[in-house]
């Protein structure tokens, strides 16, 4: 069906569209009501309009953007404060229940199948900003490689879309998930998925509106192509993957403060000396670190090391200084870094010179990189399966919690994973702190305890 537009002229429409799309993303943040169009229909043409690129035009696609476009529509007031996902057949592949994955949670789909990043930018007022949702998930950009948009293109779009939101979201929660790979077979080459990953990490490192997840290194396979088991046909997620997306977004859910919101009830066994009271940060802090020489020729992707001149201690602080570190609820979070990567290091304040046993909980973010050290050495704490070194894990679960057991006697220490060796000849000195490494994603400590050995 055609809309009412399409007998006037197209600069007409192309200059009326322009007019609204600047108003809804950008005047409403003085306080106007965005305004509405008379019809959901796909422009049909896209002169003038924000975004690079052509709109895909082929029937399945046009009857759903109107279609979807017109039922949402519907929903507005309904789906007020949600945490909306934008992105194509991926996302809408979650369906409108979300496949029950996050109860509690208020969600709104906004995928499309067949949808392009300037798709995205055209309707993203509407369909998105319109719900002043309560946090943002992005999935973007695959469709554009099949139609043959340049990396570039891409970028610039991804850059829009951001624009867009900070105007009339300055606060909103980002959280932006690493293009999926696909396969060649599919007109999407990994060389040009991984080209937009980096163009998009490079529009938001260091933004702390944005968190990355890596989904890229959760679904691909040593060739950097889709992994069958998570995809039918090497672009989309079967149930399984769906199932490994949940798991992924979960952790950095809970640390928006939208599931996992309630304390958790943990008593230390006999003998056991609680590390971290789950309310705060009492008994931890930051000690000194060596200086550093600066890097001769640094590359634009180096981690970021903090280096702390004086001793800092955080009782009866819910969070450090710069936010890398915060309880919520039970959870000792090191929270994702803006930069990328940022290496720095949490410690007891309390030294432990006694032969102990050392248990606690952990659950990462895809590819995370944390590390526990044990006095002064590291033991490396991680998403195992992903990030190494012990990706032959068996028991290892992924998004979820991890039992971490770390056994000291005579200056060695031996550690298992859900009861799987990682390592039985680290040697340690003689005395030292507990210590808990952030260097990239997201990873979560609970039930950290300590018990003595004593002859």
């Amino acid at each position: 069906m055609k809309s009412n537009s399409d007998s006037k002229p197209s600069f007409v429409r192309s200059l009326a569209f322009t007019l609204c799309f600047t108003l809804a993303a950008l005047g409403s943040v003085q306080g106007a009501a965005p305004p509405q169009t008379n019809s959901k229909a796909l422009p049909a043409d896209e002169s003038g309009l924000p975004g690079e690129g052509a709109l895909r035009r082929y029937d399945a696609y046009v009857k759903r953007w109107q279609e979807s476009r017109t039922a949402w529509a519907q929903r507005v007031q309904a789906d007020q404060k949600a945490v909306v996902f934008l992105g194509d057949s991926i996302t809408q592949g979650w369906g409108a229940d979300f496949k029950g994955k996050f109860p509690g949670m208020k969600l709104a789909n906004r995928g499309i199948g067949g949808d392009t990043t300037r798709g995205m930018l055209i309707r993203l007022a509407e369909d998105v900003l319109d719900l002043n949702p309560s946090a943002i998930v992005l999935l973007l950009g695959t469709n554009d490689i099949e139609v043959g948009i340049d990396p570039e293109a891409i970028g610039r779009n991804f850059q829009k879309i951001l624009a867009a939101i900070k105007a009339r979201h300055p606060k909103v929660p980002i959280v932006l998930c690493r293009m999926f790979p696909s396969s060649a077979e599919k007109n999407r080459p990994a060389e040009k998925i991984k080209r937009v990953n980096s163009l998009y990490e490079a529009t938001v490192k260091g933004d702390p509106q944005i968190t990355v997840l890596d989904t890229w290194t959760l679904f691909a396979d040593a060739k950097g192509d889709a992994n069958p088991a998570w995809f039918g046909d090497l672009l989309h997620l079967n149930p399984a993957g769906y199932d490994r997306w949940a798991a992924a977004l979960r952790p950095v859910f809970a640390t928006l403060g939208f599931i996992d919101t309630e304390a958790d009830v943990f008593a230390p066994e006999p003998g056991f000396i609680s590390l971290f009271n789950g309310r705060d940060l009492t008994g931890w802090g930051f000690r000194p670190t060596p200086p550093r020489a600066p890097a001769k020729n640094p590359k634009p992707d180096a981690p970021v090391f903090v280096e702390i001149k004086e001793a800092a201690t955080f009782d009866g602080k819910a969070a450090s200084p710069d936010g890398r570190y915060r309880a919520i609820n039970g959870r000792l979070v090191v929270t994702t870094p803006p930069e990328g990567r940022r290496i720095q290091q949490l410690s007891t304040t309390r030294e432990f010179g006694d032969d102990f046993i050392l248990k606690l909980e952990f659950r990462a973010t895809p590819n995370a990189d944390s590390g526990v050290f044990i006095r002064q050495p590291q033991l490396q704490c991680r998403d195992f399966l992903l990030a190494g070194p012990y990706n032959q894990l068996k028991q290892f679960k992924q998004g979820d919690w991890n039992e971490l057991v770390v056994t000291v006697k005579n200056g060695v220490a031996t550690a298992t994973c859900n009861g799987e060796l990682l390592t039985d000849n680290m040697k340690v000195p003689a005395t030292g702190p507990i210590g808990l490494e952030g260097d990239r994603g997201q990873m979560e400590y609970r039930r950290l305890r300590l018990k003595p050995l004593t002859l």
